[in-house]
């Protein structure tokens, strides 16, 4: 894709960088304002969702698989047709998000038997706060509020993730990735094995099930006595994802099973030079398929499911969501 100029940021558009703020002409000095120390480490897609587009509602059912509760989505016509059975993890919005219950419902309808987990365990992120645009004849004081209410939001936030790490999170999703192996064999048969489409949070651990270590915790792995751990089969077959958050270097290294990443141009919550090309180039010497989109001129969380009044993030969001769908059709 050719690179373009970052657009001027939709009023949907993440809260990524500092406002800058116009203030009254004053006879007072105006104090100064804080702003945040380092570059948040979730954007607004995740902690709210974006409008839900008009007169749809979502089909699937909410239940549990393996005692964690569940979106499972199907095919129209399963069982009596084959499907292929698909884990979705969602960005910090979760499993009640109608918009994150409509992307599993979008994937149902091309043949895949949908699986979406509540990975926060019933904790899904923290509503944020309504950062409303800052006009030019916002006062000084009001402007203070609202960098106050931005900084509660961040720190929400950073709490929230403090409760969602990988020790918690994963051994939910190895629950339900069990529970699917049992309950929907014919579909896993059906596939090979097990896909899976990620974003935001989710996309993370979308690369950690397409690891080589996924299906253990290291600590635990049998080891050989020479050269350490015994490295694991991925669990899933194939991944895509879009717009990753809390993404390492020794993600991507570790990956194994072929993956597309959907990724946003000068993204800090998913750096080109300290993150995504090094994880490339990982993949390059370690023999992994893999493919790489960077989409210029929309937020991070673009691909996330709504109904948004620019038409470039449309456009952009049909165009991810077609790209991972041919990615694991081909896969």
């Amino acid at each position: 894709m050719a690179q373009e100029e970052i657009a001027t940021r939709a009023p949907e558009s993440d809260a990524q960088e500092d406002s800058t703020v116009t203030t009254e002409q004053s006879t007072q000095s105006t104090p100064p304002i804080a702003t945040p120390a380092t570059v948040p480490s979730m954007g607004d897609h995740c902690t709210s969702d974006r409008p839900t587009p008009s007169g749809a509602l979502p089909s699937g059912e909410l239940t549990t698989l393996n005692n964690v509760p569940v979106y499972i989505a199907k095919p129209a016509d399963y069982p009596h047709s084959p499907s292929k059975l698909l884990l979705l993890l969602t960005g910090g919005t979760g499993l009640h998000s109608p918009n994150n219950q409509l992307q599993a419902d979008q994937f149902a309808s091309q043949g895949y038997l949908v699986v979406m987990p509540d990975q926060f365990d019933g904790d899904p992120a923290p509503n944020a706060v309504d950062m409303t645009k800052i006009e030019e004849t916002t006062s000084w004081l009001e402007s203070v509020k609202l960098r106050t209410a931005e900084g509660v939001k961040a720190f929400m936030i950073d709490m929230w993730l403090a409760r969602h790490t990988p020790e918690k999170v994963l051994p939910l999703l190895r629950k339900v990735v069990e529970g699917g192996r049992e309950e929907f064999a014919d579909a896993v048969a059906n596939g090979g094995g097990i896909y899976g489409v990620g974003y935001c949070f989710g996309a993370k651990y979308i690369l950690v099930l397409a690891g080589e270590q996924a299906d253990a915790d290291a600590a635990q792995a049998p080891r050989d006595e020479e050269e350490g751990p015994v490295k694991r089969e991925p669990v899933l077959r194939a991944g895509a994802i879009a717009h990753p958050t809390m993404v390492s270097v020794e993600d991507l290294e570790a990956v194994r099973a072929p993956v597309f990443i959907a990724a946003v141009q000068d993204d800090p919550l998913f750096p080109d030079e300290e993150v995504l090309t090094p994880g490339r180039r990982a993949m390059e010497k370690n023999g992994v398929e893999h493919e790489i989109q960077v989409f210029s001129g929309v937020p991070h969380g673009f691909a996330v499911l709504g109904d948004y009044d620019d038409p470039k993030i449309k456009q952009s969001q049909q165009e991810a969501y077609a790209q991972m769908l041919a990615w694991i059709r081909e896969h």
